[in-house]
């Protein structure tokens, strides 16, 4: 069990039958009436963000999340096939599943599963993944002075902003996270 009182990002537990992780969580104690803890909830099933207040002393039974390393293989249609790295057994998950979280991804990456009670809910790709340009205008020179941005396209197909001196060709590290450009590598 987890209290309100205890709450911290990342922290998840269940509540009216679904399973929420805490995003953001404030103690407040009023000059008049009781504490308590203001929160926004993210359901990890249905990816909905909620904001809820609690009383400190609000218990909720804790929800243990599994995160297990996969390999992504391919895709089929809307089918995407992932290998545990352990047993060599093969799991086709949905495209619901995955959403955008292959975005960054090139085949034979290893990610992770995230499942609750043996049900798989999504997808944690690497933090950082390093990505060849395959399509973006060049860049010209005496145009840097303001840090400006020009879109490219990465192998995996994902279009994201890079600095003008970036190339067709170039590896460039990516935060999968953001999906921002880190560094060409």
């Amino acid at each position: 069990m987890i209290s309100a009182g205890d709450f911290r990002n990342g922290a998840t537990f269940e509540l009216d039958g679904q399973i929420f992780q805490v995003v953001e969580f404030q103690h407040v104690k009023p000059g008049k009436g009781a504490a308590f803890v203001r929160t926004k909830l993210k359901n990890i099933v249905t990816g909905a963000t909620v904001e809820r207040t609690f009383n400190p002393t609000d218990k909720m039974p804790k929800a243990h999340i599994e995160r297990k390393d996969m390999q992504y293989l391919y895709n089929d249609g809307d089918l995407y096939y992932f290998m545990d790295v352990e047993t060599f057994e093969q799991t086709p998950l949905g495209q619901d599943k995955i959403g955008d979280a292959l975005k960054f991804v090139k085949e034979n990456v290893v990610v992770k599963i995230l499942s609750h009670k043996g049900n798989v809910f999504g997808i944690e790709p690497p933090n950082f993944v390093e990505l060849e340009v395959t399509e973006t205008e060049p860049g010209f020179k005496g145009d840097t002075a303001t840090g400006a941005t020009k879109p490219a396209t990465v192998e995996t197909g994902a279009s994201i902003k890079v600095p003008l001196f970036v190339n067709v060709g170039d590896v460039i590290r990516i935060d999968t996270r953001t999906g921002e450009y880190m560094e060409r590598v």
